[in-house]
């Protein structure tokens, strides 16, 4: 009597196994939804004047993100070039220009992820930027918050800070290269629901 038990207790492990494997299959990334108004896409750059700041707008995002399986995650987002704001109108202006963005010819600025490994508070999403119609890989580092003030069961609501450098000239930014350092640091402020 104790085989056929053994046995039915065996068939309802791999049942269960079967039905925790199909959920795990089934389980999708979930769309979050990027609030504009309270997100930044800061950047720094050394200057002959010493270091500046500016900022560029978010036209649009489109963030599918798994908490359980952050591979499984993905993220596009475009920026308006044509917002930059670089500190002070001379510099504006020449960042939008020929010699640095070009945003007169290519106003916009593209992130597409593809890849993403790390945990919730120290991830790497390494991905293609497009940046004057030219395109190279780039990884950022991330770290995924829950908002101040929500619930500690709510990952509805989420910050999200990206930090990273890149290289201008790789992307032929190259002018005012005798007053504008060659690197460009990246510090994203993300707010997030879903």
């Amino acid at each position: 009597m104790a085989a056929p038990r053994v046995f039915y207790a065996m068939i309802r492990r791999i049942a269960l196994a079967l039905c925790l494997m199909t959920t795990q299959a089934t389980a999708a990334p979930e769309a979050y939804r990027l609030d504009t108004a309270r997100s930044t896409v800061g950047f720094t750059y050394d200057a002959a004047i010493g270091n500046n700041r500016g900022t560029m707008p978010i036209t649009s995002a489109d963030m599918r993100i798994d908490l359980g399986n952050l591979g499984a995650s993905r993220v596009d987002v475009t920026l308006d070039a044509t917002g930059t704001r670089a500190g002070f109108v001379f510099a504006t202006e020449a960042m939008k220009g020929p010699d640095l963005l070009d945003a007169a010819r290519h106003p916009t600025i593209t992130f597409r992820s593809t890849a993403i490994t790390g945990t919730l508070q120290e991830a790497r999403i390494t991905g293609l930027l497009t940046v004057r119609g030219v395109t190279h890989p780039v990884t950022l580092t991330a770290g995924l918050y829950r908002q101040p003030g929500t619930d500690p069961k709510d990952l509805s609501h989420l910050t999200i800070l990206l930090t990273g450098t890149l290289n201008r000239h790789s992307f032929g930014a190259s002018g005012y290269a005798n007053l504008v350092g060659p690197e460009i640091g990246l510090r994203i402020v993300a707010q997030v629901e879903r």
